[in-house]
């Protein structure tokens, strides 16, 4: 790669980490065109890395080590009583089970920021940048802008997201599939707790908590803030889709969007299906905080094709249910950046071939596992009401199949 230029498409979490992989190769020229004309810093969504996938990052490199993130230790699965005492003694409905859960949960745009500062300055950033199209053969690459600007490069990496403009020239036949349900998401100043039924300290703030109804479940954690110090409540409630909702192709209800009858119609639905201490943690988050996700899956038979590769969510879009996203999109830049020290630069087409061999076939096992949790979690969950804890442990070994689960991400090190 020393004296090639590379262009990523997309400036996230893959982006970032497929840019420094690139720039440490040693390619003369990175650089990054992100289509959003700011800084990604409005992203509040909460994800999770297991500690363990956390740690191999780090050690990797890929992750600074004091990355701001909360700590989290236990799941605890509940759901309503039965009629009369819906939400038991605290209004946090029956327990389930009590799951260890050795994660850190961030906020997207805090861990993105810790990935961004750490890029080589030789990195080139363009936000505002809308690529249209991109090609290439086994001799080269290219972009092309909306206004038909033409850029030619060594290599083009897609990490432009479940909508990539670069899989489309990849393997064009590969789209993202509805699963049948939605997620709502939210986040809000968890000082905002304090006034609810019982306050903060019903619910612990190592918890993730995971409420259990027909047809779906919600699942709130919190996060850091933006501010140093400050800390944020994180849910994502799983539910059939609305009626109003229209699916024309791969799209979401991005925050601030919804109206007043839909989100009024979501929290209608919180109060009809959970506890009410859960559902009176979902009411507070506001409008500019509430954003509506069709769940999809993706995957794809391969990954390069001549002098383009795709990474992160450009090449397999996984349920949340694994809690992998943000590990799946640095294994992937991980797995590259290996592949090209591994081959010394001696050319551009075995390190491609490496790359699709890992991570062509990880995608797909983690898109198995997504939908495997999504069958037993949502549409053909168990009944709740007849669940105890060991019936619950017995449900949940069932769900990660024999081998290596995959649950919080594959380990770095699966592929030597």
């Amino acid at each position: 790669m020393r004296g090639g230029s590379v262009a990523v498409v997309g400036g996230s979490i893959a982006g970032s980490a497929f840019a420094g992989a690139a720039a440490r190769l040693g390619a003369e020229r990175v650089v990054v065109l992100e289509r959003s004309p700011g800084r990604l810093e409005d992203r509040g969504l909460g994800i999770c890395t297991h500690n363990d996938r956390f740690a191999e990052l780090v050690d990797a490199g890929h992750v600074p080590p004091d990355t701001r993130r909360h700590r989290l230790t236990v799941r605890r699965w509940v759901t309503r009583g039965p009629a009369g005492e819906a939400g038991g003694p605290d209004g946090r409905g029956r327990p389930l089970w009590v799951q260890p859960f050795p994660f850190h949960s961030h906020h997207w745009a805090v861990l993105w920021q810790a990935l961004r500062e750490r890029t080589p300055a030789a990195v080139e950033y363009r936000p505002g940048t809308t690529v249209a199209a991109v090609g290439g053969d086994r001799g080269g690459a290219w972009t092309e802008q909306a206004d038909g600007t033409r850029t030619p490069y060594d290599l083009v990496i897609g990490a432009d997201g479940y909508r990539s403009v670069v899989r489309a020239a990849v393997c064009p036949e590969a789209a993202p599939e509805f699963a049948g349900y939605v997620c709502w998401r939210g986040s809000y100043d968890a000082a905002l707790l304090a006034e609810l039924p019982g306050g903060a300290a019903a619910w612990p703030e190592d918890e993730c908590a995971t409420v259990c109804y027909p047809g779906g479940q919600v699942v709130l954690y919190r996060i850091p803030g933006l501010a140093p110090g400050s800390t944020l409540v994180n849910w994502v409630f799983y539910a059939p889709a609305p009626d109003w909702l229209r699916l024309d192709g791969p799209t979401a209800v991005a925050a601030g969007a919804l109206s007043d009858e839909q989100l009024d119609g979501m929290r209608e639905f919180a109060a009809r299906q959970l506890p009410p201490y859960w559902a009176a943690v979902i009411a507070p988050t506001p409008r500019e905080r509430t954003l509506l996700q069709p769940v999809y899956d993706l995957t794809v038979p391969y990954r390069t094709a001549g002098r383009l590769l795709i990474g992160g969510d450009a090449a397999t879009v996984v349920r949340p249910h694994n809690t992998s996203g943000a590990v799946k999109a640095l294994q992937d830049a991980h797995a590259f950046e290996l592949a090209g020290r591994r081959l010394g630069g001696r050319s551009w087409e075995p390190l491609l071939a490496a790359y699709d061999r890992e991570r062509t076939p990880a995608g797909r096992e983690l898109v198995d596992l997504g939908r495997s949790l999504g069958r037993a979690q949502v549409t053909a969950a168990p009944d709740w009401s007849a669940m105890d804890a060991a019936a619950m442990a017995d449900w949940w070994q069932g769900q990660l199949g024999g081998g290596g689960s995959g649950f919080g991400g594959q380990a770095l090190g699966r592929a030597g």
